[in-house]
């Protein structure tokens, strides 16, 4: 009976550590709003030559 109940509480302790370290995500509407693909006006110039996109420097 000791072998049964040892094989019990190892599966339930390597179940629930896959639980606890394993997860799930969904891609929501929100997620695809943010431009990761693309640069900020901001980002690629020369720092102190120009300003920034759209606040009326030249």
């Amino acid at each position: 009976m000791i072998p049964a109940k040892k094989t019990l509480l190892c599966f339930l302790a390597v179940t629930g550590l896959s639980l606890l370290f394993t997860g799930c995500t969904s891609k929501t509407e929100a997620d695809s709003t943010i431009p990761w693909s693309r640069p900020a006006s901001w980002e690629g110039g020369i720092p102190g030559m120009g300003g920034a996109g759209g606040t009326g420097y030249r």
